[in-house]
C-alpha cells in the first residue's frame, strides 16, 4: 500500500495502491483528478476486482510470520487472531460509515481532519508513514535473512578493504537493486508485480503444506497450550497482519456500487483469515517451538518446493519496497521549495530514504521483533483505535451511551492494552536481541 502526496496547492494525502482498475477507470481517474472536489464522482471498479484488490492489500509478508506468532503465545493464541480479525474488520465498517457521514472523505487522513482538524490529520500521516517506513526496512531484513539461508557458505563479503557479515552484504546488495526502482517517475509496472501479492501468499501456502505432507517434515509436533510471556508477541504479530485499513478509503471509492462494501471487507477478512490461521497452524505443526520468525528460514533449501517458497518471497518486497517509500518520498519533496532541481532533488530523497532503511536494517536485523514492534505500535493505532475514535467524533455517537458506544469503547481499551504491553515486549525483545548480536 502506499499514499501519494499531492504537490499544489492542496495538501491532501491519497493512497496510490495498485488497484485493478476497469477500462474506464484511467479516464474517470483523470477526471476525478481535473475535479476534485466533485463529491458526486463514483468509481467503475466491480465487486470481484475490489475484492481482489482487497485481498492483495491485506495479504503481505505477514504470513511468514503467523508460525512464530503461534509458536509464541501457544495453540490459544489461535482466539486472539480471531479476535484481532474481527476488531479489525469492525473498524473498517466504521471507516465506511465515516466516508458515507460526509462524501468529501476520500482518503485516510481525510477522516482524522474531519474528526479532530488539523492535528487529527497529521497523527493520522504520521503513523502512515511511520508504517510504511518500518515494513520498508523489514523487506531488507527478510531480503538479508532468506539469501542467507539460500547461500549459507557465503559468511562475509569484502568492500573496498572492509569485511561485512554475510547477511548484512545480503542487505546492502538487495538495497542497491532496489535503489533504481525508488527513481522511477512511472510505478504502475512494478504496481502490477505487486499485486500478485495474493497469489504469492496461495504459493506459499501450497509450498508449505507439500512440504508437510511429501517433503518428510510431516506434523509431529504439538506444540503448548498457552504461553503467558508469549501472548504480547502474539498479539502484536496477528496486528501486524491487518493492518490495510489506510488503502480502504481508496478501495471504497474506487467502487461501483459502494454500498457493497462491507460485504467486500467479509470477503476479505474472511479468506484472509483461513490464509493467516492455515499457515499459522501448518508452520506451528511441522516445526513446534523451533519455527524462525519467517517459515521461509524452516524450509529444507535443497527441496524444489521450498525453493519455490523461498524466491517466491525474495521477489515481492523487492517489488512493493519503492511502492511503500513513494509517499515518503512524495511527502518530504512537499516541504521544501520548488526551485530546486525536481528530479535530481527527488533522486537524493529517495537515495537516502534507502541509505536510512539499510541502517536501521543493520542496527536491528530483527525481523520479528521489528514486525511486532510496528504491529503493536502502529498497526493496532491505524487499524483498531484510530477508526473507533474518528467515528465517535464525527457520527457524535460519544455523546450517546448505547450498545454501539460500549462495544467501540471495548475496542478502544483492547487496543490500548496492545499498544502498551505489545510495545514494551518488542522494545525489550529487540534491546535484548541488540545486546547478543
Amino acid at each position: 500500500m502506499g499514499i501519494e502526496h499531492k504537490n499544489g496547492g492542496s495538501s491532501s494525502l491519497d493512497l496510490n495502491v495498485p488497484l485493478l482498475l476497469d477500462q474506464n477507470q484511467s479516464k474517470l481517474k483523470d477526471l476525478e483528478a481535473s475535479d476534485s472536489d466533485d463529491v458526486n464522482f463514483i468509481g467503475t471498479t466491480s465487486f470481484s476486482k475490489t475484492c481482489f484488490n482487497g485481498l492483495n492489500a491485506l495479504t503481505g509478508i505477514g504470513i511468514l510470520s503467523t508460525p512464530y506468532a503461534l509458536a509464541s503465545g501457544g495453540w490459544i493464541s489461535l482466539i486472539l487472531l480471531f479476535t484481532i480479525a474481527t476488531a479489525t474488520f469492525y473498524s473498517g465498517l466504521l471507516i465506511q460509515r465515516c466516508m458515507d457521514w460526509d462524501p468529501n472523505i476520500k482518503t485516510y487522513p481525510d477522516i482524522g481532519y474531519q474528526a479532530f482538524g488539523r492535528k487529527g490529520k497529521v497523527i493520522v500521516s504520521v503513523l502512515m508513514h511511520m508504517e510504511l517506513y518500518l515494513v520498508a526496512t523489514g523487506f531488507l531484513i527478510l531480503e538479508g535473512d532468506n539469501l542467507q539461508n539460500l547461500l549459507p557458505n557465503v559468511e562475509y563479503f569484502e568492500f573496498g578493504g572492509l569485511t561485512i557479515g554475510g547477511k548484512q552484504g545480503f542487505i546492502i546488495i538487495v538495497a542497491l537493486i532496489i535503489l533504481p526502482t525508488v527513481w522511477l517517475d512511472n510505478l504502475s509496472l512494478l504496481s502490477y508485480i505487486s499485486a500478485t501479492g495474493v497469489l504469492a501468499s496461495l504459493f506459499i501456502i501450497g509450498s508449505v503444506l507439500w512440504i508437510g505432507v511429501f517433503d518428510g517434515i510431516g506434523f509431529q509436533q504439538r506444540g503448548e497450550f498457552i504461553n503467558w510471556d508469549g501472548i504480547p508477541t502474539a498479539v502484536s504479530l496477528f496486528a501486524f497482519c491487518y493492518c490495510a485499513h489506510p488503502v480502504f478509503p481508496t478501495l471504497y471509492s474506487s467502487m461501483h456500487k459502494r454500498h457493497q462494501f462491507s460485504n467486500v471487507l467479509i470477503v476479505c477478512f474472511v479468506l484472509g483469515t483461513l490464509c493467516y490461521a492455515s499457515m499459522a497452524i501448518l508452520g506451528y505443526l511441522m516445526f513446534g517451538s523451533e519455527v524462525q520468525s519467517q517459515i521461509t528460514l524452516n524450509l529444507p533449501t535443497n527441496k524444489l518446493s521450498s525453493r519455490i517458497a523461498i524466491y517466491t518471497t525474495l521477489v515481492n518486497p523487492i517489488s512493493k519496497y519503492a511502492l511503500m517509500v513513494t509517499p515518503i518520498i512524495n511527502a518530504t519533496e512537499a516541504w521544501f521549495p520548488y526551485h530546486f532541481n525536481k528530479r535530481l532533488f527527488r533522486h537524493i530523497v529517495g537515495t537516502s530514504v534507502v541509505m536510512s532503511t539499510v541502517l536501521v536494517a543493520l542496527a536491528v536485523p530483527f525481523f520479528g521483533s521489528l514486525m511486532s514492534l510496528v504491529g503493536a505500535f502502529l498497526s493496532i493505532n491505524a487499524s483498531v483505535t484510530l477508526p473507533c475514535l474518528c467515528y465517535l467524533k464525527i457520527s457524535g455517537s460519544y455523546q450517546k451511551f448505547n450498545g454501539e458506544m460500549v462495544g467501540i469503547g471495548l475496542v478502544i481499551v483492547m487496543g490500548i492494552f496492545v499498544v502498551i504491553f505489545g510495545t514494551y515486549v518488542s522494545l525489550i525483545d529487540i534491546i535484548h536481541m541488540s545486546k547478543i548480536w
